[in-house]
């Protein structure tokens, strides 16, 4: 038989060195190395006096709470403030307004109380109406003021708004308008006037001051002539300036502007309106002779 043949590969001989061997690295000293000589300090005995802990008190049982009662205020945890609620902080314009305007007013105007108990019961006498609901009345005020300039310079528009707010105690709207006119150098939608709608209270409040303090700071001043009514009651004046009410201050003023004031009445007739506003204090001029509602003089 033949000798099998070895493989060469799997004979065993010593291993040959590929090369020369990496030698290992140094380890360098880590924070466990670090901290041995910290726990060579911790070793040593403490002190005495620092070793004896003194014995713990015992802390008194507190009483478990029993069901709280409807109603009842919450007490505040241990360690925890009670909180005091903050008061609101207002806006500028609400801090600087007095408390007083805040208030509702519980006290009716001056003229809408004399109209009560004075002038009705003297307009039933007068045109001797049936029911008190047919007495006339005054419904509603309108003032009206055009800004021409606001063409130019919408701010013009603004100085109004302002100034009629002062006047009227209300904010009025803005007027915008309606088509565009190239001879008045107009255009649709630009502001030319500002309004506002006055009744109630604000109403009979207007009105006395117009009366009263207003329409007598007017430079020759004779009195409202008759000849302003509208045929159905209603009454329409027209104002020059505004430096004729009180709220106005004349330093603060950039232009001198008119305005209208309609009276608006719920009389049928202008002699209806007529005895209305007269009692209601309306400083009325005597119209003359030649002049619509003048007396007619008796033929002899």
């Amino acid at each position: 038989m033949t000798p099998s043949k070895k493989d060469p590969s799997k004979q065993s001989g010593p291993k040959q060195e590929t090369g020369p061997k990496k030698q290992a690295a140094p380890k360098q000293a880590g924070p466990k190395q670090q901290a041995a000589p910290k726990q060579a300090e911790e070793e040593q005995p403490k002190p005495e006096a620092e070793a004896k802990e003194p014995p713990a008190q015992p802390q008194p049982q507190q009483p478990q709470a029993g069901p709280k009662p409807e109603g009842a205020p919450r007490q505040p945890k241990e360690g925890q403030k009670e909180r005091k609620e903050a008061p609101k902080r207002e806006s500028g314009a609400q801090a600087q307004a007095p408390a007083a305007a805040a208030a509702p007013r519980t006290k009716p105007a001056r003229l809408k109380e004399r109209y009560r108990k004075d002038i009705v019961p003297k307009l039933r006498d007068r045109f001797h109406y049936r029911n008190v609901m047919e007495v006339p009345r005054l419904e509603k005020v309108v003032i009206n003021v055009r800004v021409g300039d606001a063409t130019t310079d919408t701010r013009f528009v603004d100085k109004a708004v302002e100034e009629l707010t002062q006047i009227a105690g209300q904010r009025p709207a803005v007027a915008r308008a309606r088509k565009s006119i190239a001879n008045f150098k107009l255009r649709r939608g630009q502001p030319i006037a500002t309004h506002v709608t006055l009744r109630g209270d604000r109403m009979y409040d207007f009105v006395d001051k117009l009366f009263s303090a207003a329409l007598p700071r007017i430079k020759d001043f004779k009195g409202i002539s008759e000849r302003q009514f509208d045929g159905r009651g209603n009454l329409n004046i027209g104002m020059r300036e505004q430096l004729i009410f009180p709220e106005i201050d004349y330093d603060k003023v950039e232009k001198i502007r008119g305005m209208d004031i309609t009276l608006v009445t719920t009389a049928k007739s202008d002699e209806e309106g007529r005895e209305l506003l007269k009692l209601l204090g309306l400083p009325l001029r005597e119209a003359a002779p030649g002049e619509a509602g003048a007396p007619v003089a008796a033929a002899r």
